[in-house]
């Protein structure tokens, strides 16, 4: 039915004109657990180790999309790949995945944090993600707010309570436009309990939930809004942290109980 925006025009026909399930057939040797992860360079260092071999490749008009079996640390070898940047890509890619044969993902990312008080490097878990991008309207009715899996955030707790991490289970605001962040949007995303801002957690939920898989995020304070001028705080060069959020993530993903996530 058309709406006075086309946004709000959701479709509940599950068989798209293009479905990923006939274009990727399940492939063998994938392992179902998953580890959606935005670190490029940590993913580089895990390939020139040794640690991550190339099993298939996905493609777009940026070039190829590797995906990788992980062997982390003694675990059982998982599903490793980089979902892209912005909400469109990564919801693409992840279904492509979920056709391979992927079932349980954990995805691991910074995130801009609106409250100064949150040091770089602690960890968030998105318990929700403010709808305020597009893709995720094409796969859910309109609402404004998405949830990952219960499971998921189970198994994350879990793994985080044992490892004596440090944590914050809070909403994370999902944009599409990281240049039109304005302080009263900022302000109001933060009284709806938001403390993070990033660009594909929405999506990513919305696909998980319509594909009936388990999905659940840790991501790492990054860089501050919640300051007179924008604050870089050096986000991207944490190294270690980053590391180490991969493998919480694989031993999370690992934890996912089998319960079937439906929508």
């Amino acid at each position: 039915m058309q709406q006075a925006y086309p946004i709000l025009e959701y479709d509940p026909e599950s068989e798209a004109i293009i479905e990923p399930g006939k274009l990727r057939r399940p492939l063998p040797n994938m392992p179902e657990h998953c580890i959606v992860c935005f670190f490029q360079n940590v993913i580089d260092h895990f390939v020139e180790q040794g640690l991550a071999e190339e099993i298939e490749s996905l493609n777009s008009e940026m070039g190829r999309h590797p995906i990788y079996r992980f062997h982390y640390a003694g675990h059982q070898a998982v599903t490793l790949f980089h979902p892209g940047v912005g909400a469109p890509l990564a919801a693409g890619l992840l279904e492509e995945v979920i056709a391979l044969g992927g079932k349980k993902f954990i995805a691991c990312g910074g995130a801009g944090v609106l409250d100064r008080e949150i040091a770089v490097g602690h960890l968030l878990v998105p318990t929700a993600a403010i709808r305020d991008e597009g893709t995720s309207y094409h796969y859910l009715p309109p609402s404004r707010e998405v949830s990952p899996s219960p499971e998921a955030i189970a198994a994350i707790e879990t793994v985080l309570k044992r490892r004596n991490v440090d944590y914050l289970l809070a909403k994370t605001w999902t944009t599409d436009a990281y240049f039109r962040e304005t302080r009263q949007k900022t302000a109001m995303r933060r009284s709806e309990g938001c403390l993070t801002v990033e660009m594909e957690a929405a999506a990513m939920f919305a696909v998980a939930q319509f594909r009936g898989v388990q999905i659940g995020q840790i991501l790492y304070g990054g860089d501050n809004l919640d300051s007179d001028a924008w604050d870089h705080r050096d986000w991207e060069n944490r190294w270690s942290i980053r590391e180490r959020l991969v493998g919480l993530a694989v031993e999370v993903c690992l934890a996912i109980r089998p319960d079937h996530a439906g929508p």
